[in-house]
């Protein structure tokens, strides 16, 4: 089914559309720099800027649309402009040909992988190698070339993001391998994931949104708690939708489908449509889509072929209401709904003898018939269903002195997870905790729900950005609820059903904060920046749990507020030639909270979590090289993270959250793209980290391992992309694409320890553009790596059996695409 909601949003900057008269001031400067500096004040994307050369002196002051603001800059410049949609310029070099004109269709283009891309993850408009952080961006253009359709396909072309890789909707974000575990508990998540405005996720996986006619990806690395407060400790990725367009009609679709080695058939199918209703006032855009996944796991014991299908479908609606010259209303209603049949994990043990063929041996344990890579026997399937809605609304002024933004947002999302349980009820094994309540022959099966409603209120009053002093202050207001009912039940051979553990847990969180900074410019380039949130929340549980003889039921209701102060500090200075260096300072926390699981009442020093922190030391630089066709961005940082929260598993399978100390994190990063006039370009990114767990908390019921889990010493990621024009209108475009993930472990239990990674992700596409006409053939996994991925599978046979996520097997697909 194809959705799309109504609810109100927009998107937090300055006015937008290419037809909208703006504001603008821009000093004495080259043509390229002048360009920036529009984009920069116009908050737009404009590309290829290298194509003016390094030469002119051009200056504006005034009121103007971009296209005449553009025309008044480039007036005599070697180049030329093209307008490709309301949030994109193209700079091209000078032809005899008629100057261009914004074009009837929306046609992506190859990504220029060096571009000047106008961010907003900071709060304001401010251009990408401008930014005294560790800040990236995937452009649209680059996100339809490379066929990255969900979070997860984004992350070999971001330094330092990785996630994990338990299946669609139950994965959790890594950024700078600031990483708790893999598993998905109480802890409040280390990557703040945002739609524009809005916080998306408290301490849920990451919902898998599929990225469909979104405008860009933004991603701020190291904390981010002084503008973004708690959940932000690792950073902040944020999909930015694309806005309706006020003066012209746009349309667009694609289908697709692929076949898995040794599995089912998937296939794809998503469309936008932008129409102005009332020429320059009110706009509206919908975009909806369906995806299935079809599986490529086998399970022996239900003798079910490829049982990880997932599918998804969802929308959205955006409007937008531009109500006079300072005001504009933008509204957003999304929602997208997610079914798994399966995990996609299999339970391995490695023989002496490998498998057949050389490859590896799986079973459930020792002693037991072994099968062929890609199976596994379970009792039950365990299914998982992911429902998310969001809608808010945002209304911004804007005038001479600076703007106002007031964001509102609502966040409802249910998910829900069945695992087979029968590790719980094993008559076989005495430290099964309901040893004796089944049989070898019955089921158990343990089902866990989460409800979670956000509301969330952000007022932003920032300058202009003109003049030496630049300054933004807000305020903030959250309120989250999560349900969470859990239930543990016994299916004997009779059919009966018996309900051996339930759960009903709520969890209530406040936020309020007060925020801000201000910049000062001093001169030579030189300026510094100092600000800080100022925040309390408050955290309310309750649970009621009832659990089978010879265990009781009982009741937990604790609360507690949390308070404290988040700084930042940032030193930089830009060079002439636009080089920048920086150094800054910034933190992240996240609040405490309570532990209420279990068979029997958690002991009392273990009832409360308490808070974590993380401070970060960072220096870096921003180089342009080569006419601007080279860029280059590198930062080493250290972090200070004290009090770790960490979720973890007992031995009944069943959740709770621990502090278990303090680590020291060392990094290096580093992200290079170059562009070559003959239509080839290529991007490189790498991280390089070295963590050491201290401090060990006395209370840890385990031995602790030196590194932080799911920290590899090494990752990267290669994109190449090239383009030639062939005959007549036909231009051919071929994408490669390569990441790499080292060696990491699972969690911070050595007597669970288990090594992960080594593995390489890879994927190759050729396509045939013509006009608004796309078509694409790729191949994903070209190689068939089967590289064990940072995941777990069971938390019931987890530290019993070793799980074995490998990567989706080799997948070759063909797309359809064409925009009007």
């Amino acid at each position: 089914t194809l959705l799309g909601g109504v609810a109100l949003a927009c998107l937090a900057g300055r006015a937008e559309a290419a037809d909208a008269r703006l504001r603008l001031s821009i000093p004495t400067r080259s043509y390229a720099d002048a360009l920036i500096d529009l984009g920069l004040q116009a908050n737009i994307s404009i590309l290829g800027t290298a194509n003016c050369g390094g030469d002119g002196r051009v200056s504006l002051s005034g009121r103007y649309t971009v296209p005449e603001a553009l025309d008044r800059l480039l007036d005599g410049a070697p180049c030329r402009f093209t307008v490709v949609d309301a949030r994109t310029v193209r700079i091209l070099p000078a032809a005899p040909a008629a100057p261009a004109t914004p074009p009837s269709r929306e046609v992506p283009r190859a990504p220029a992988l060096v571009a000047e891309i106008v961010v907003t993850a900071t709060k304001r408009p401010a251009a990408l190698d401008q930014l005294p952080a560790g800040v990236s961006a995937i452009s649209r253009a680059q996100i339809s070339t490379t066929r990255a359709t969900d979070v997860g396909q984004t992350t070999g072309q971001l330094a330092g993001v990785l996630t994990t890789n338990l299946g669609p909707g139950r994965d959790k974000l890594l950024i700078r391998g600031l990483s708790d575990g893999a598993f998905t508990g109480r802890t409040r998540s280390t990557v703040s994931t945002y739609l524009d405005d809005a916080p998306i996720n408290y301490n849920a996986p990451d919902p898998d949104l599929r990225l469909v006619d979104i405008d860009r990806v933004e991603v701020v690395r190291g904390p981010q708690g002084a503008l973004y407060g708690s959940g932000s400790l690792a950073g902040i990725y944020r999909i930015v939708t694309s806005k309706p367009d006020l003066e012209d009609y746009r349309a667009g679709a694609t289908a697709g489908v692929a076949w898995t080695k040794g599995g089912d058939r998937s296939h794809e199918l998503e469309g936008y449509v932008s129409v102005p209703v009332v020429k320059d006032r009110l706009g509206v855009r919908i975009a909806a889509y369906e995806d299935l996944q079809g599986g490529y796991i086998d399970d022996v014991n239900l003798r079910l072929r490829n049982v990880d299908q997932t599918r998804r479908d969802g929308g959205r609606l955006a409007v937008r209401v531009r109500l006079d010259e300072h005001w504009r209303l933008d509204a957003l209603a999304a929602t997208q709904h997610l079914r798994s049949n399966d995990t996609q994990y299999v339970t391995q043990i490695i023989s002496a003898g490998a498998g057949p063929g050389g490859g590896l041996s799986i079973g459930v344990e020792e002693g037991l018939p072994v099968s062929a890579p890609g199976e596994r026997r379970n009792r039950v399937q365990e299914a998982h269903n992911n429902d998310f809605s969001y809608g808010g609304v945002t209304l911004e002024g804007d005038y001479d002195w600076g703007s106002i933004v007031s964001s509102t947002s609502y966040v409802h999302h249910v998910f829900s997870s069945q695992f087979d349980a029968f590790a719980a009820i094993n008559p076989d094994d005495p430290q099964a905790p309901l040893n004796g309540v089944g049989g070898p022959q019955d089921l158990g099966v343990f089902t866990e729900a989460t409800r979670s409603n956000i509301l969330v209120q952000d007022l932003v009053v920032r300058s202009s950005g003109v003049g030496r002093f630049d300054w933004l202050f807000g305020i903030y207001a959250a309120r989250t609820v999560e349900q969470n009912p859990s239930v543990l039940g016994v299916l004997s051979t009779g059919r009966k059903v018996m309900v051996a553990y339930t759960e009903s847990r709520k969890d209530r969180q406040r936020e309020y904060a007060v925020y801000g900074e201000g910049s000062y410019d001093f001169g030579g380039g030189w300026s510094a920046t100092l600000g800080g949130r100022l925040f309390e929340t408050r955290v309310h549980t309750t649970a009621q749990l009832d659990v089978i003889q010879p265990y009781g039921p009982r009741f937990f209701d604790q609360a507690r507020t949390f308070s404290g102060f988040s700084p930042k500090i940032s030193v930089q200075r830009q060079f002439s030639n636009g080089d920048l260096i920086y150094a800054l300072v910034t933190e992240g926390y996240r609040p405490g909270g309570f532990n209420s699981s279990g068979f029997y009442a958690i002991r009392v020093s273990r009832t409360t979590f308490a808070p974590d922190r993380l401070r970060n030391y960072e220096a870096g630089l921003k180089l342009r090289r080569l006419d601007d066709r080279l860029t280059v961005r590198a930062a080493a940082y250290y972090d200070d993270w004290t009090n770790i929260q960490t979720d973890r598993y007992r031995a009944s399978g069943l959740g709770y959250t621990a502090n278990v100390g303090d680590a020291r994190i060392l990094g290096l990063e580093g992200e290079a793209a170059y562009d070559w006039p003959f239509g080839l370009s290529l991007q490189l990114n790498g991280l390089l980290s070295n963590s050491r767990v201290h401090n060990g908390n006395p209370d840890f019921d385990a031995p602790v391992t030196r590194d932080l889990p799911g920290v590899p010493n090494v990752s990267g990621g290669l994109l190449a992309v090239y383009e030639r024009l062939l005959a007549g209108d036909l231009t051919l475009r071929l994408t490669g694409e390569a990441s790499y993930v080292g060696r990491a472990t699972l969690s911070f239990d050595t007597t669970k320890e288990r090594r992960m990674g080594h593995y390489l992700r890879t994927e190759a596409t050729a396509e045939i553009a013509s006009g608004g006409w796309r078509a694409t053939a790729y191949v994903t996994n070209l190689f068939d790596d089967e590289g064990d991925t940072f995941a777990y599978g069971n938390p019931f046979s987890f530290g019993q059996v070793r799980q074995f996520t490998p990567q989706r097997p080799r997948t070759i697909g063909v797309r359809l695409a064409a925009a009007f």
